[in-house]
């Protein structure tokens, strides 16, 4: 079993940065095969995937964040980043972290999940 513990949400006004950390901790048998993900869910709305890192380096992002967030892992710390630069009041949500060591799944049916880490941004 693999747990999954968030951290660094906030408040910060538009155009505001934060960074996200995400550190699993279990059954971490070989941390560079756990691929892992940021979701984010607001008030209302469907959950939506932010960005993904699988295998040893391959990131993708959302075209709503492309160019504002960077998706990184350290594995030596078994832990996932989300550094979130020019933040919008649109990003504001439950941001949740998930992972699998199954990385033929998709990001959405991964196994593991965080409880959440809220970001607020203000206008």
């Amino acid at each position: 079993q693999v747990q999954l513990v968030e951290s660094g949400g906030g408040s910060v006004q538009a155009g505001g940065s934060l960074r996200l950390s995400c550190v699993a901790f279990g059954y971490i048998y070989n941390p560079y095969n756990l691929c892992m993900a940021w979701f984010r869910q607001a008030p209302g709305k469907e959950r939506e995937g932010v960005a993904t890192f699988l295998g040893t380096s391959s990131t993708s992002y959302a075209d709503s964040v492309k160019g504002r967030f960077t998706i990184s892992k350290d594995n030596a710390k078994a832990t996932l980043y989300l550094q979130m630069n020019s933040l919008k009041p649109d990003d504001s949500a439950m941001y949740y972290c998930a992972a699998d060591y199954d990385c033929t799944r998709n990001p959405s049916d991964f196994r593991y999940w965080g409880q959440g880490t809220q970001v607020t941004v203000s206008s």
